[in-house]
């Protein structure tokens, strides 16, 4: 009967909608920001969580502050999703999307943790 219910929940996992987005990461006591974009959003959150508790992100303001204040605050929520479903280029999908939202805001310098883009320009 294990066997069974097991094969159920792969099959129901391999069903289910994946959906990108843009997700974020906010310092609750600076409320610094980092704004990202994934192709699937199913389990980002335990993903950064990994990666920051490993020092993966060595040398960046996002790392150094997650390392003195610790996890318990920073906060983590999807700002924007949409199925998969219809993308035929993830890639620029993606690209486009983080600009968009990096536009709209700003994480940079005092507000962020984000690298402002060398071709940045103002709109």
């Amino acid at each position: 009967m294990e066997t069974e219910r097991k094969k159920q929940l792969q099959k129901a996992y391999k069903m289910a909608p994946t959906f990108y987005g843009v997700i974020q990461i906010e310092n609750n006591l600076t409320h610094k920001r980092f704004i990202d974009v994934v192709p699937n959003l199913h389990n980002r959150w335990q993903f950064y969580q990994l990666n920051l508790n490993k020092n993966f992100y060595r040398n960046t303001p996002l790392q150094a502050d997650w390392n003195e204040q610790g996890a318990d605050n920073f906060t983590y929520s999807v700002l924007w999703k949409a199925e998969t479903a219809d993308v035929t280029n993830m890639r620029a999908t993606l690209k486009n999307l983080k600009d968009k939202w990096l536009h709209k805001l700003h994480p940079f310098d005092d507000n962020g943790y984000n690298q402002r883009p060398k071709d940045w320009e103002e709109n």
